[in-house]
């Protein structure tokens, strides 16, 4: 099992994949119906998930049903129990100071919230589409389940036109990741809140970069998968900060259960970066 999803990941480019899961995800979900472990994007449990990696492979990560991986389950419980990204409406009267979730709607002004969506994981796509209390947006170069076929480098929107901007496991892509993270804040309205989820390795200090490696298997085995262009460490929260954003480092896992983080089949310990534009 491990090495033919090593296979598939290494050698079907990303957007057949997409297509391809769309028929192969109902057989999995089927043959590995059980109660050990649970998806809580849609609520169905497991007896196992699958295994995960571009090089080295990580045990029971991909879940059979929505395809999430520990950082979309992550999200999504922080998404759910600490803001109003799925509350239909605010309560009258609310306000942020009041409000116990971080408030991402201008309470005074809208009811919906402002998207923007880079790389849409399938485990959010059709879910954040259904939401009337999202105007979404989807964009990347090559997704075919991007509204918006754009580089995140020279983004085609106009200043201050979002209120939270999704942006994960893309920047360790980009060769300027200054820059990208420069169009981010750009886009984001004043007050906006933008999640930059990346593969990040926090006992390294600096962030490694080296663009003499071009050999795929080398890069995957350095890089953690062969199209990354860098190892991000520590350093990558100082980098948003430079550009202008407020960051929150938040570490989600420390506020749930061993038996939640376990169950959920979360990476205790990963760091979830909230940047704000002020």
């Amino acid at each position: 099992m491990k090495k033919l999803f090593k296979f598939i990941l290494n050698f079907i480019p990303r957007p057949l994949l997409i297509r391809l899961s769309y028929v192969i995800r109902p057989v999995l979900a089927f043959f590995l119906k059980g109660d050990t472990y649970t998806d809580p994007i849609d609520g169905r449990s497991f007896k196992s998930f699958l295994p995960y990696g571009y090089g080295k492979q990580r045990n029971n990560v991909l879940s059979p049903s929505t395809l999430s991986l520990e950082r979309h389950r992550l999200l999504w419980l922080y998404l759910k129990n600490e803001t109003d990204f799925f509350q239909p409406e605010l309560v009258s009267g609310s306000s942020k100071k009041e409000s116990k979730k971080v408030i991402l709607r201008d309470p005074e002004t809208s009811s919906v919230l402002k998207v923007l969506h880079f790389a849409p994981e399938q485990a959010f796509y059709k879910r954040f589409r259904k939401l009337k209390n999202l105007d979404y947006t989807t964009t990347d170069l090559l997704s075919p389940l991007a509204d918006v076929k754009a580089d995140i480098c020279n983004l085609p929107f106009e200043d201050n036109s979002y209120d939270i901007i999704l942006c994960n496991h893309v920047l360790e892509h980009i060769p300027d990741d200054k820059k990208a993270m420069q169009e981010l804040y750009r886009v984001l309205k004043v007050g906006g809140m933008g999640i930059f989820q990346i593969p990040q390795d926090l006992t390294r200090e600096k962030t490694f970069e080296d663009d003499t490696i071009t050999d795929k298997k080398e890069r995957a085995k350095i890089f953690g998968q062969y199209d990354h262009v860098r190892v991000y460490g520590r350093d990558y929260f100082d980098t948003l900060r430079s550009v202008g954003f407020n960051v929150e480092e938040v570490d989600y896992t420390a506020n749930l259960t061993k038996e939640a983080v376990q169950k959920y089949c979360l990476a205790s310990g990963e760091i979830i970066p909230i940047a704000y534009k002020p």
